[in-house]
């Protein structure tokens, strides 16, 4: 009996660990004309965080999310103030493209939360807009609660998946 359990507990293992390379698919795998694959960006291809010009200054140093109160999707005056340094960034960095990431913290179905994901995304992209950056560099995708930063059924843990989070991707036409 306890080899059955040790065998049954090393599959899991096995099967959870493949579920985690970004690459399971190949070098590469996921990417489109956006230049953001399945891992986002490697830390690496951040760039130097005192540059700024480079993605790791952008998230660092402007900010590279906003937060949501629950079930909404508006924009409070704290994520205006966020979205506003990220115009102005992207303004100035008229090469780069952005993948708009929209989440939900865990609480609801599935489906609500891609659905929510998406409009928090969407409402990002009509600010980034309205504040000048073009649409053909920017894209949204909803994770719903696919991918909490930090999984707990706490308040604290809700209010950091309650999120949208601006990731810069490949510079445009790259």
């Amino acid at each position: 009996m306890p080899r059955f359990f040790s065998a049954l507990i090393l599959t899991a293992v096995v099967g959870l660990a493949a579920c985690t390379n970004a690459d399971r698919f190949g070098p590469g795998s996921g990417d489109d004309d956006f230049g953001y694959g399945p891992g986002g960006i490697h830390a690496a291809a951040l760039g130097d965080p005192n540059d700024p010009r480079s993605p790791a200054y952008f998230q660092q140093s402007v900010g590279d999310r906003v937060f949501f109160t629950t079930d909404s999707s508006s924009l409070n005056t704290a994520a205006q103030r966020t979205l506003d340094a990220q115009a102005r960034w992207l303004n100035d960095n008229r090469d780069r493209r952005i993948v708009i990431e929209g989440h939900a913290d865990e609480r609801g179905t599935r489906e609500y939360n891609v659905a929510l994901g998406a409009r928090r995304a969407n409402a990002v992209q009509e600010y980034l807009h309205s504040q000048g950056v073009a649409l053909n560099r920017m894209r949204t995708v909803s994770y719903g609660k696919e991918r909490p930063v930090e999984a707990c059924p706490e308040q604290r843990c809700w209010d950091l998946n309650r999120r949208a989070v601006t990731v810069i991707t490949a510079a445009a036409g790259a």
